[in-house]
């Protein structure tokens, strides 16, 4: 392998714009950008504009009826089809809509296509992980699913075992739903309880087809969850079903909105949290993946106060050069945040709480403490299927 990874980007997926007062401002890609530039990790990374994903791409996942009302609400977003999911408060049609949509996917598709190739063994597509879009509708936010995607542009090319795991504050139930009934994909989603979050799905019932029985793992956290609980699930449930899967590629979905700035949802995970993760996911891509990670963005509405100082963290992880919790935030860039938002942007790499402990599973569980019986009913329901003791 030839360099130590590689950053997808091309300027245009900011144009992936719903709205002036959409919480899914593009700003944040183009704040994370330039937040990479100024740390200099743009020189740490091969930096690549990938094509955007072509129709036999995109019917590796979705219905063409579907792409085909995508490419119809493009070109006249009145005209867009509710039936399709397109044209609501969620996702209203815009202008160019299909062809962004493309071009995000197209990023995930590429990192995917590089790491299985061995050009690079980490990828980064941070304005990818849109992974709620289904086969054959928008949802919540997201036209075209790259995670589902990438993932299915492996298994084209011959990859036999691929990990995914999400850790957005949402469930990803684009991506289970695209690999229900494949045995060849581990979907595991840690996220906020669907009593309390959309889009209400992810109970720790859900774990896959008949035919691929534990392929699905959904650990549903109590609304509040913080750094502790929210790692000591992670870790209670991420790295054995990794060590026992052993995929040949990890696919990473970091959506930041399980922060406790974001206002959509309701867990208080810290930046410092969501670095820790990052760190682990890298690990378990080098234990058990041979070093082949692809790793994606997703939520996260914070946008100049979270997701900027996340996702950097996340490229400087890949890259090989780690930007250190309490390095301050190049001056640079917080004028530029005060230019572009009128808002004040954060000065260090983190929210004070670093190193962040918990307590591990193996030190035994509290039957009576919330975080804990979800981790419990997780364990009970999927790992049986796997042949792992609960």
């Amino acid at each position: 392998m030839s360099g130590r990874a590689q950053l997808m980007w091309d300027e245009a997926v900011t144009g992936y714009d719903f709205g002036r007062d959409h919480p899914m401002d593009p700003v944040r890609l183009a704040l994370t950008r330039h937040l990479v530039d100024a740390f200099g990790l743009d020189k740490e990374v091969r930096m690549v504009a990938a094509k955007p994903a072509g129709e036999s791409t995109l019917r590796l996942v979705h219905r063409e009826d579907y792409i085909d009302a995508v490419k119809a609400a493009s070109a006249d977003p009145e005209a867009a089809d509710g039936a399709y999911g397109l044209g609501t408060l969620d996702d209203p049609a815009f202008a160019g809509m299909h062809e962004v949509s493309s071009l995000i996917a197209g990023q995930s598709v590429g990192a995917a296509e590089a790491v299985w190739r061995g050009d690079v063994p980490h990828a980064v597509n941070f304005a990818g992980g849109l992974h709620h879009a289904m086969p054959g509708g928008a949802s919540g936010f997201c036209i075209y699913n790259d995670a589902a995607l990438a993932i299915a542009r492996l298994l084209e090319l011959g990859a036999e075992r691929v990990a995914y795991v999400d850790v957005d504050v949402h469930h990803g139930d684009g991506v289970q739903a695209a690999f229900w009934d494949d045995p060849r994909v581990l979907t595991i989603s840690l996220h906020e309880h669907p009593r309390t979050l959309f889009p209400q799905t992810g109970w720790p019932e859900e774990t896959g087809a008949e035919s691929a029985e534990g392929s699905a793992v959904n650990v549903a956290l109590p609304a509040g969850t913080g750094d502790a609980g929210w790692l000591r699930a992670f870790h209670a449930v991420v790295p054995e079903l990794i060590a026992d899967f052993r995929p040949q590629v990890l696919v990473s979905q970091h959506g930041a909105d399980t922060h406790f700035e974001d206002p959509l949802a309701h867990l208080a995970v810290s930046l410092d949290a969501q670095r820790a993760v990052q760190v682990a996911c890298h690990e378990l891509a080098h234990e058990h993946a041979d070093g082949r990670w692809v790793a994606l963005g997703g939520g996260g509405y914070a946008v100049v106060e979270v997701v900027p100082r996340s996702w950097t963290h996340l490229v400087g992880i890949a890259a090989g050069r780690e930007i250190a919790p309490e390095t301050a935030v190049p001056e640079g860039w917080r004028q530029e945040v005060f230019a572009r938002t009128r808002q004040l942007a954060p000065g260090r790499m983190t929210d004070g709480r670093w190193p962040v402990s918990f307590a591990g599973w193996e030190a035994g569980y509290d039957p009576a403490d919330r975080l804990d019986q979800a981790v419990l009913a997780t364990r009970r329901a999927a790992f049986p299927l796997r042949g792992l003791l609960p």
